[in-house]
């Protein structure tokens, strides 16, 4: 069954569809029952399921993963949501202390089947501690994965993908991307959840590109498609197992690449990808790897957000500096 969906609602159906599947899902977090989360994308599941599976917890992020890594040890499978990317520092503790790390303690005989749901980036016009990206620090973390969905599609599987995997995910939601649509086919097999993808061919440049950026790489795409210029761009879709083999058969290709993320550029994904590319396609490159992302300040105020996202000039200047070389 195909449906147009937005990216928060084909996470709510996702949910729901992981909830009616497994009695053991229970999701949890601030104000998701009655209220469906502060984006709705729990909307009508408290209704539904209960209170005991779709819980309203204190203002505590750190008693939620906590509630959480006992709720996975007695076989649950937890989904905590974290309202907002700068709220999740409280329960920093307890992801990269305890849920990273129970699996590999007890020699394998604890799984930790926890999603941990966090809303990134900006372009909401938010306040301090409402608009930050702070994937490369869940990245950088032995025993998490990481994904972070662009679209509709991979937004309804994805949920489901990651509460069915017996290990810990973060899973990053394009927040300001909530509302864009999409066809799903709620029928047709999924693809797998920790790989990339090329989502528009081209020649000249390798573009990557994740979440909220995704959308600004193919928008780059096409503008320099109007100037004769062919861009490659790939959705880089699982930044912990990064998936890098679509990504050096581009760049073989191609010669260039750029990477965008609207974290900021210093110790970002970006570097950690670019210095990958650099060592596996040293002799095909033309130009160097370059990085376009946020600056190396606190996140602004949201009247100078703008100013501080890639948007599409500074994409398209990389560009046009990667094939100046």
């Amino acid at each position: 069954m195909t449906q147009t969906l937005t990216i928060g609602k084909a996470l709510n159906l996702g949910l729901r569809r992981a909830m009616e599947d497994d009695p053991k899902v229970v999701l949890m977090g601030e104000d998701i029952g009655r209220l469906g989360g502060v984006f709705r994308v729990t909307d009508g599941l408290q209704k539904d399921f209960g209170d005991d599976r779709v819980v309203d917890t204190p203002l505590a992020e750190a008693g939620i993963l906590g509630t959480a890594v006992g709720l996975a040890m007695r076989g649950y499978r937890p989904v905590c949501e974290i309202q907002f990317d700068g709220f999740v520092f409280p329960a920093y503790n307890q992801i990269v202390t305890q849920v990273a790390k129970i699996h590999a303690r007890s020699r394998g005989k604890l799984a930790m089947p926890i999603v941990i749901r966090i809303p990134f980036g900006g372009g909401i016009g938010a306040v301090e501690h409402h608009s930050e990206s702070p994937e490369a620090y869940f990245a950088h973390t032995p025993g998490l994965k990481v994904v972070a969905v662009s679209n509709p599609v991979d937004a309804y599987w994805g949920i489901q993908q990651a509460i069915a995997h017996p290990d810990p995910i973060v899973f990053l939601e394009p927040k300001r991307r909530y509302w864009e649509k999409a066809e799903v086919d709620t029928g047709a097999p999924p693809g797998p959840l920790f790989a990339s993808r090329v989502v528009r061919g081209g020649d000249d440049v390798t573009l990557l590109a994740y979440g909220p950026m995704v959308k600004t790489a193919l928008q780059a795409a096409q503008a320099a498609a109007d100037e004769g210029r062919s861009i490659e761009v790939v959705d880089l879709r699982s930044l912990s197992p990064l998936d890098l083999d679509p990504v050096f058969e581009s760049v073989r290709r191609t010669g260039r690449c750029v990477v965008v993320h609207e974290a900021q550029v210093t110790l970002g994904l970006g570097a950690e990808i670019a210095a990958r590319v650099s060592e596996t396609c040293f002799h095909s490159l033309e130009a160097p790897v370059l990085r376009v992302g946020g600056y190396d300040t606190p996140y602004p105020p949201s009247k100078l957000e703008e100013e501080y996202l890639p948007d599409l000039d500074r994409v398209l200047d990389a560009v046009d500096r990667a094939m100046g070389f």
